[in-house]
């Protein structure tokens, strides 16, 4: 007994002498890194000292840096970009807007030319484009397993290239790259803020892995399987604390909709420097398009405007597309053809495209299926006036610009009953109904079978009252909110 209570003693002296130098260690360590990245931090300081030259006036222009990889492509996201630009250089006339673009095989005036031909938006100024060289550390296909620890780790060695090209005085994400916050934040010495368009993770994501159920970002055999299910949860987790704690380190934190105010308040917890600025949507483009009661009967087309991404299930509008064909055809019935639109970003993006083309022909389909892709301004605004219904299909989508272009442009739209669709934008307008929403193949394909079996002056009432809803989501509108907002970083 008293043996065991002296090798009890001995044990635990030892521990003792081993925790002190232990200890010890550790904090000369965190001393070293601490000085490290001090002098890190003085060194980018210095370096922007040298890459910034004075303005016409001699006085140095105010950098406000988007960082947006993509910005050459031609979502919704890019509209923001945009938009956001020309608002600052309306309000603040010493400020340089600076873009990080990883789009290498086109010019900046490309670029700003294509942002006028696809969104009808004309820049003040000129703006300044650092191009980036590493942009495929952000691409999906690097990373087929642990995607999302991936892409924000390889945003990460993306950010540091691009904070040694162009130190700004103002860091915005515009993209969703959250890691980078931090880096500009405590290395950069900016003010930065974040546009979220879409939370890289949701609690929604993590109820997916919980429930084991299967989706276009969580596999078959992850599913099938409790103990890869387990695996992946605790990874999301990680994760979801991991993107908490980088985006709580931004200043000014701007979302899209209710839907992404929820989680983002959920995940970073800051709620008191978090708003909400809907996107600018060209409503006032579209609400130029005479609204008048439907003539023709004899064909009816059904419109779908969003980027060909895996999340967007360009498969259901097809499926649900063919399945109302079959029925459609049991009867004399008016024509139906189906307009997918929509931009491609890359390589995937094209490969996507070719399987939709693919699915198509296995339905039988192809003849009543036209794909336009990166087409202009003018051809988009044609499409959408002389469409019956609007096509929207996205589970949870974070806002919907699309959506809100369908309505303003006079279509019946018909959205996904999740995100923003269902809590900000197809909701009744002054008691009444501006929309429709579904959530599967069956309820789409009886929904779009409904609207079309609506007399032309109940659609026509629905299609106005969807037009007087839609000036919430106006240019205007979101220059009040956004300049209200980074007012801050500009103090």
């Amino acid at each position: 007994m008293v043996a065991g209570g002296l090798r009890l003693c001995g044990l635990i002296r030892l521990l003792c002498s081993l925790l002190i130098p232990a200890l010890f260690l550790s904090g000369i360590l965190c001393v070293c890194l601490v000085v490290l990245l001090w002098g890190i931090r003085l060194w980018i300081q210095q370096r922007k000292k040298q890459l910034t030259s004075a303005g016409k006036d001699g006085k140095r222009p105010l950098l406000v840096a988007f960082f947006h990889p993509y910005c050459n492509a031609g979502g919704g996201g890019e509209r923001v970009l945009w938009c956001a630009i020309r608002t600052l250089q309306k309000k603040y006339r010493n400020v340089m807007c600076v873009v990080y673009a990883g789009d290498r095989d086109v010019t900046g005036e490309e670029i700003v030319e294509g942002a006028f031909r696809r969104f009808n938006i004309k820049l003040i100024h000129p703006v300044k484009f650092v191009f980036l060289e590493k942009r495929y550390l952000v691409e999906a296909s690097l990373y087929p397993h642990f995607t999302l620890l991936g892409q924000s780790l390889g945003s990460v060695f993306l950010g540091w290239e691009a904070l040694l090209k162009c130190v700004p005085d103002i860091y915005i994400d515009s993209m969703g790259y959250a890691f980078t916050l931090p880096l500009f934040k405590y290395l950069g010495g900016c003010r930065v803020g974040c546009y979220v368009h879409y939370p890289t993770i949701s609690t929604d994501m993590l109820s997916v892995v919980r429930n084991q159920d299967t989706r276009f970002n969580n596999a078959a055999f992850i599913t099938n399987n409790p103990l890869f299910s387990k695996f992946k949860l605790l990874y999301y987790y990680f994760f979801a604390f991991m993107y908490g704690l980088v985006g709580s380190c931004s200043d000014v934190i701007m979302v899209n909709s209710s839907w992404t105010l929820n989680h983002i308040l959920s995940l970073w917890r800051a709620g008191a420097c978090t708003s909400v600025v809907y996107p600018p949507c060209d409503v006032q483009t579209f609400l130029d398009i005479p609204l008048e009661e439907e003539k023709s009967t004899t064909e009816y087309s059904i419109v779908s405007v969003s980027q060909f991404r895996p999340e967007k299930d360009h498969p259901l509008q097809i499926r649900a597309f063919a399945k109302l064909l079959k029925e459609k055809r049991l009867g004399q019935q008016p024509s139906l053809k189906l307009i997918l639109i929509g931009g491609c970003r890359n390589q995937q993006d094209e490969e996507r495209v070719n399987n939709l083309k693919h699915l198509c022909e296995e339905l039988g389909v192809s003849n009543n299926v036209t794909f336009r892709i990166n087409i202009p301004f003018e051809e988009l605004k044609r499409h959408l006036a002389e469409a019956t219904i609007g096509l929207h299909t996205m589970w949870n989508e974070h806002f919907g610009i699309g959506v809100v272009e369908c309505m303003a442009a006079g279509t019946v739209i018909l959205a996904h009953n999740s995100g923003g669709p269902k809590l900000d934008i197809v909701v009744p307008y002054e008691g009444h109904i501006t929309g429709f929403l579904a959530e599967n193949e069956d309820n789409y394909a009886e929904t779009m079978a409904y609207i079309l079996s609506l007399s032309p002056e109940k659609r026509l009432e629905i299609r106005e009252n969807a037009r007087r809803s839609v000036h919430r989501f106006s240019d205007q509108h979101f220059e009040e909110t956004f300049l209200l907002s980074v007012e801050p970083l500009f103090k």
